[in-house]
């Protein structure tokens, strides 16, 4: 499993509109994720800065990479680009996060 940790941020006052809209999530974008082999996706807000720390679990590059080409992706991300720092494309601004330090108990796979 490869591991991916990105940062994005919210537009200030829009913290409770972010979750909604993620609560729940358009089940084709879902559905999208896991056919391109997305196993784990997980973002949390840091209240204060309106940092958003995305963390996912992966089985392979190539298909995450394809993501933004879906035109489920696309969709999302002009709707989201309302509450979100965005690229031009409407991509949410990203940092990409280098690991430093992963620790898994011995009986846990992935």
């Amino acid at each position: 499993m490869i591991r991916k940790a990105f940062i994005m941020s919210i537009k200030q006052g829009c913290e409770l509109e972010y979750e909604k809209r993620h609560n729940p999530i358009w089940p084709e974008l879902e559905a999208t994720l896991l056919e391109h082999g997305v196993r784990s996706y997980s973002i949390f807000l840091h209240p204060d800065k309106r940092y958003l720390f995305a963390y996912a679990e992966i089985e392979n590059e190539g298909l995450w990479n394809a993501i933004p080409s879906t035109d489920v992706c696309q969709k999302w991300w002009q709707w989201m680009s309302e509450i979100m720092e965005t690229n031009p494309d409407m991509s949410p601004k990203t940092v990409n996060c280098e690991e430093v330090f992963h620790m898994r108990h011995p009986q846990v796979k992935g």
